[in-house]
Formats: structure tokens, C-alpha cells, sequence
């Protein structure tokens, strides 16, 4: 199933916390907090300003993200975990993709 988000929304699939510490311990999954990174799945057309005009997002498909611990509504697509937030929800783009961990 394909998904479009519509207005100032985007679809983000969370990126996995380490399951490690700089120490060595192993974090059971129990103990893991939630992360707050995610990738850019899906991104809607944009908001309307009060004239009606379209005001596109500045996020793209492919961008990891940080945003809100308890930010956006979890919703499970094709079988996979997905978050649906606005646009004001993400706090920022982290550049470079630096993060290539394992997704969701």
C-alpha cells in the first residue's frame, strides 16, 4: 500500500537507539528509550496560508530528522512501525545522513 500524507504532514520511520553503551553493555529493549531520530518517509504538498496560497514543506524523502519524544502518532503501514507528524513537529534535518544505523 502506497501512503500520501496530506497538508503539513510527513511520514517518519524511526532509526534504532545503540543497543550498546560506549562501555560495552548490552541495553535489553525493555530498557531502551523510544529514539528520536527518524527518516523522511513520505512528505504531504504543504500547508495553506490564510489567502489560501500553498506553502510547501522544506523537508524531502530521505532526510533523518530529530524530533519530539512524544511527538506524531504511531501508526503501523505494510507491516512496518511509521510515526505521522506535522511539519512543526521536527526540531531539525541532520545533515550528511550521518546516521546509517539500522531503521525500524
Amino acid at each position: 500500500m502506497k501512503f500520501r500524507p496530506l497538508h503539513d504532514r510527513v511520514v517518519v520511520k524511526r532509526i534504532n537507539a545503540e543497543e550498546k553503551t560506549a562501555g560495552g553493555i548490552i541495553i535489553p529493549d525493555t530498557a531502551q528509550e523510544k529514539p528520536s531520530q527518524g527518516e523522511i518517509v513520505a512528505v504531504g504538498p504543504g500547508g495553506r496560508d490564510e489567502s489560501g496560497k500553498l506553502i510547501p514543506i522544506d523537508l524531502k524523502v530521505g532526510e533523518v530528522v530529530l524530533f519530539g519524544k512524544w511527538s506524531g502518532t504511531e501508526v503501523k503501514i505494510d507491516g512496518q512501525d511509521l510515526l505521522i507528524m506535522k511539519e512543526s513537529d521536527i526540531m531539525g534535518v541532520i545533515e550528511g545522513g550521518a546516521s546509517k544505523k539500522k531503521a525500524a
